[in-house]
């Protein structure tokens, strides 16, 4: 008989997470919001760290939406500052440890020394075969809908080739699962035009906690809270213990 205490917890294979509340956590530190982005960068070193550590192969980062072009100029240089800090520093880690770096986004739309950097550093870790890590940058969840319609239109395509799949095969995340388990920090309660196509059936797990105070034991509460949720896809509860019907996915 198998005892259910050493049984291995179920991983998510693919974590998303919204990175909110880096301005609120300065705020109330009497700080300016560039200090809660640089607060922020260790808690992506702490969670990328320990995803890799305990094995979850993707992890996608929330990290410049294509709707914060809105933000102060000052504040969205010091962004782009300060991931070319963060490339410069940890691409030799992830190069030793495995990590690939992906973006999912409009890269054209960005500085060109990020534009150059994230190629580069792509490249670098491109044989990184433990995990995915992947940085949503001018990035949204509508506009990349209507960028593969776009596309698959432009290739042609009859409506009857126009599927769940094809679509799926013309996203930014065409390689890649879809994310098992939503993380939003910061209190908000939304997907905020994070893939909206991809998250269809994720796990949403909702924090109070801003992103900077966001560390590794924090992931480990989400991961064990997920690992609570029974992920039925369509199916009752009796289908799933009989295995009578396939999963749907409509």
């Amino acid at each position: 008989m198998t005892n259910n205490d050493t049984a291995p917890r179920p991983l998510p294979t693919h974590i998303a997470i919204i990175m909110d509340g880096n301005g609120r956590w300065a705020k109330a530190r009497g700080l300016p919001r560039s200090a809660g982005h640089r607060a922020g960068a260790e808690s992506v070193r702490d969670v990328v760290t320990h995803c890799r550590s305990i094995g979850i192969p993707h992890l996608t980062l929330y990290t410049f939406s294509s709707e914060n072009w809105q933000r102060p100029k000052t504040e969205i240089a010091g962004l782009f500052d300060l991931l070319l800090e963060f490339l410069g520093k940890e691409v030799p880690l992830m190069v030793e440890k495995g990590i690939s770096l992906h973006v999912l986004g409009e890269m054209e739309g960005l500085p060109l020394a990020s534009r150059t950097a994230l190629k580069n550093a792509m490249r670098r870790t491109a044989a990184g075969a433990d995990m995915t890590l992947n940085l949503a940058l001018n990035y949204g969840g509508r506009a990349e809908i209507v960028h593969a319609v776009r596309t698959m239109i432009a290739e042609g395509m009859a409506p009857e080739e126009v599927t769940q799949e094809s679509l799926g095969r013309h996203l930014y995340t065409a390689d890649l699962p879809d994310p098992d388990l939503l993380i939003r920090t910061g209190g908000e309660q939304r997907l905020s035009n994070f893939l909206l196509y991809q998250c269809a059936y994720a796990e949403l797990y909702f924090t109070q906690l801003h992103w900077p105070d966001f560390r590794a034991e924090h992931l480990e509460e989400a991961i064990s809270v997920f690992a609570t949720r029974s992920r039925r896809f369509g199916k009752t509860q009796e289908q799933i213990a009989t295995g009578s019907a396939t999963q749907d996915t409509s």
